[in-house]
C-alpha cells in the first residue's frame, strides 16, 4: 500500500514539475516570444546621401542585427553587430557605402534582419527579417526664374514667376531672409509657378530664395534677383495726455482682456500689446491661407481706393512709441492707411474677391477681410456698420461697409490695410496703377512670353 501511495506521488510531483515547468516557460520573461520590432522612416526614394535612421525594439533584448543593400547585381552588408551587453531599444544611423554613389541601379532593397536574447524557440531567441523598397534618386530639382518685379521695397511687395521640374516633388516654398515661407501657386502651364513675396516694415533687411525639395531629400536652390529699396518710416514719440488717458478709458469698457481695470496707464498698455497682438494674430492666420493647388492664368488687379474723396490722416509704417510723463511705456506700428471723409462714409471693394472675415476683430473693430486670391488680402478696420458676409463673392465696386469709430479709434475713420500672405505691406503700392503695371502685369507679360518660347 505504501508503494502505491508513494507510487502516485511521485506521479503527481511529476506532473506538477512539468506543469510548472510549462507555465514558467511559458510565462517568463526568459522565454518572451515576440520577435523584435523594426521600424524606419522613410518616403522610399533615397538619394544616396543622407543617412537611414533605423530602430529596433525588443522586449528582452537585442542580441545581434544586420543591414544589407540589396541591388539587382549585389549584395552588400551595409552594417552588422553582435552585441555583448542585449539593449532593448537601438536606434542606427546607416550610411550608405562610399561606392553606393556611383551605382546605377535606380532600384534597391535595405534588408534589416534582427535576433534577441530570449530562451525560446529552443534558446535560438526569436529573430525578424524586414524588406524596405527604395528608389534611388540622386538628381536635385531643376529650378529657374523666369520672371520677375525689379525691385522690392520695404515695406513693400514683389512678383516671382518661376519653373521648377522634378519627377518626386516634394515640397516648394520661397523662404524670406526673415525665415518666412511664400508658399506659389501654379502658373499658366505645367512646371510654372507663381507668388507674391512682401518684405515686412519691421526687417532691416530682405533676400528671398526659391527653395524645392523632392522625396529623397535632394535639396535645390535659386535666389530672386530683386533691387531692395529703402524706405524711411516715421517715428513717433507720443507723450500721453490725461485727456488721451479718459477717452482710452472709455475705449476700454469694450474690451473683456481690460475688464476689473481701473488704472487708465496699465488699460491702455493691455489694449496697445496683449489685445493688439490677438487682434494682428488673427488678421495674419486668415491671410496666410494660399491655395497652392489653384492654376493662375492671370492676375489683373485694379487700384485700391476704398473711400471716395477720403483724405489720409495716418500712414503706414509709422512707429509710435508712447511716453506718460517722460517715461517709456510701449510702442506698436501702425500697419495700414488710415483714411477719412465724410462720418459713415460709403466703403467699396475695388477689386473682385471673397469675404473671409465679417466681424469685430478687438482694435480693429468691425473689419470685413476680403482674399483677391495671389495670397493677397484687404481689410477695412473700425466700420460702423458691415454689408458683406464671410463667403460671399464681392464684385468691383460693391460696397462692403460703413465708416465708423468702432475698436479702438478716437474719431470716423477708415483703417485700410494690404496683406500678402499673411504680412502687412504698403497699401499705397496697391493705390497706384504704375507701380502695379510695372510689378505685376508688365511680370506676367514677360513671363508668359518666355514660357510660349520654351
Amino acid at each position: 500500500m505504501r508503494k502505491k501511495n508513494n507510487g502516485s506521488f511521485g506521479l503527481i510531483l511529476g506532473l506538477v514539475i512539468v506543469v510548472g515547468g510549462t507555465l514558467f516557460v511559458y510565462f517568463s520573461s526568459m522565454f518572451e516570444r515576440n520577435a523584435p520590432v523594426i521600424s524606419m522612416s522613410t518616403s522610399k526614394y533615397w538619394n544616396l546621401k543622407k543617412p537611414l535612421n533605423i530602430k529596433i525594439d525588443d522586449q528582452s533584448g537585442i542580441k545581434s542585427y544586420k543591414i544589407t543593400m540589396k541591388s539587382p547585381t549585389e549584395s552588400k552588408v551595409l552594417q552588422y553587430e553582435q552585441l555583448i551587453t542585449p539593449e532593448k531599444s537601438l536606434s542606427i544611423s546607416v550610411a550608405p557605402l562610399r561606392s553606393a554613389y556611383a551605382m546605377k541601379e535606380k532600384n534597391i532593397e535595405i534588408i534589416i534582419e534582427a535576433n534577441d536574447v530570449s530562451k525560446w524557440n529552443f534558446l535560438a531567441g526569436n529573430s525578424v527579417r524586414k524588406v524596405f523598397k527604395f528608389t534611388i534618386d540622386k538628381k536635385r530639382p531643376q529650378l529657374s526664374i523666369v520672371s520677375n518685379s525689379y525691385k522690392i521695397s520695404h515695406g513693400g511687395s514683389a512678383l516671382v514667376i518661376f519653373r521648377a521640374t522634378d519627377a518626386n516633388l516634394k515640397d516648394l516654398y520661397i523662404e524670406s531672409i526673415n525665415g518666412k515661407k511664400f508658399i506659389p501657386q501654379p502658373f499658366y502651364k505645367d512646371g510654372y509657378y507663381i507668388s507674391l513675396l512682401a518684405w515686412p516694415v519691421k526687417a532691416d533687411n530682405f533676400k528671398a530664395t526659391v527653395v524645392a525639395i523632392d522625396l529623397a531629400g535632394n535639396v535645390a536652390k535659386s535666389y530672386v534677383p530683386l533691387y531692395l529699396k529703402n524706405r524711411t518710416y516715421k517715428v513717433s514719440k507720443i507723450n500721453i495726455s490725461e485727456k488721451f488717458l479718459q477717452k482710452t478709458a472709455n475705449l476700454a469698457d469694450q474690451f473683456p482682456e481690460t475688464q476689473g481695470i481701473t488704472d487708465a496707464l496699465e488699460q491702455f498698455k493691455i489694449l496697445n500689446g496683449e489685445v493688439r497682438n490677438q487682434n494682428e494674430a488673427l488678421i495674419h492666420k486668415l491671410s496666410s491661407v494660399v491655395d497652392k493647388d489653384e492654376k493662375i492664368n492671370n492676375f489683373k488687379i485694379n487700384k485700391m481706393y476704398p473711400l471716395k474723396n477720403a483724405a489720409v490722416v495716418a500712414r503706414f509704417g509709422d512707429h509710435r512709441k508712447y511716453y506718460y510723463k517722460g517715461k517709456y511705456l510701449t510702442d506698436s506700428y501702425h500697419l495700414g492707411l488710415d483714411l477719412a471723409s465724410n462720418a459713415m462714409a460709403v466703403i467699396r471693394s475695388q477689386n473682385r474677391g471673397t469675404v473671409v472675415f465679417a466681424d469685430f476683430n478687438g482694435l480693429y473693430g468691425n473689419m470685413p477681410m476680403i482674399s483677391h486670391g495671389l495670397g493677397l488680402y484687404t481689410i477695412y478696420g473700425h466700420c460702423s456698420s458691415i454689408k458683406v458676409s464671410v463667403g460671399e463673392e464681392v464684385s468691383k465696386n460693391q460696397i462692403i461697409a460703413n465708416t465708423g469709430a468702432t475698436g479702438y479709434a478716437m474719431g470716423d475713420h477708415l483703417h485700410f490695410g494690404v496683406l500678402v500672405q499673411g504680412i502687412e505691406v504698403r497699401p499705397q503700392e496697391w493705390m497706384d496703377r504704375k507701380w502695379m503695371k510695372l510689378n505685376i502685369t508688365n511680370v506676367i507679360k514677360s513671363a508668359k512670353k518666355i514660357i510660349n518660347r520654351n
